[in-house]
């Protein structure tokens, strides 16, 4: 994504990623910090939440990471927003990238400046209109939960990219992405 492209998808004012980013070692309360926010999705979601799964590198342990809660939620149509969305905002979730070219991917967020007890961003896919990217989340996961070698590797390119400056915290992101799809090239075809 280019600057563009984010302008484009983000709800609100864009505001550039003005603090390095910073890795941590594991931690072994994510864990706890993730099930406390499946609690409150699930409570305030009930039967419209089919599945809640803690995906990002918070969720493989031994792996360094922002101090971010990555969640993967999925809804019956993220496309019929009205059906979640004002629920996860009662719950403390504000919706802040919405990608309707992008499997009709929504991201909503909880922030520490905003309030918070932690931070987490929650991805919200559908099972028809995310079904790959949700596989594709999801054996990312797994290998590096699996793997030992694949989630050195995987530490070792964050680290490095860690230490250079980012305007956005998606450019950190995309710096990845050629890392991340040879892994995944790995965990889909064994």
């Amino acid at each position: 994504m280019d600057d563009d492209d984010i302008a484009a998808v983000t709800i609100g004012e864009l505001e550039p990623y003005a603090v390095e980013v910073v890795l941590e070692d594991y931690n072994p309360a994510w864990p706890s910090w993730y099930a406390e926010e499946k609690a409150a999705i699930g409570a305030a979601l009930g039967g419209v939440a089919l599945r809640i799964e803690h995906t990002g590198s918070t969720s493989v342990p031994g792996l360094a990471a922002k101090p971010l809660i990555d969640i993967l939620l999925v809804v019956p149509d993220t496309a019929d927003e009205a059906a979640y969305i004002p629920a996860l905002e009662a719950a403390g979730y504000s919706l802040r990238i919405r990608q309707v070219d992008w499997y009709q991917h929504r991201c909503l967020v909880r922030r520490v400046e905003s309030g918070a007890p932690r931070n987490v961003n929650l991805h919200v896919l559908s099972p028809e209109s995310g079904a790959v990217e949700i596989e594709r989340i999801l054996a990312f996961r797994d290998r590096l939960r699996a793997n030992d070698d694949d989630r050195s590797y995987y530490e070792r390119t964050k680290r490095q990219l860690a230490l250079r400056e980012w305007k956005f915290v998606q450019h950190y992101a995309n710096a990845k992405s050629a890392v991340i799809e040879e892994i995944l090239g790995r965990a889909l075809s064994g």
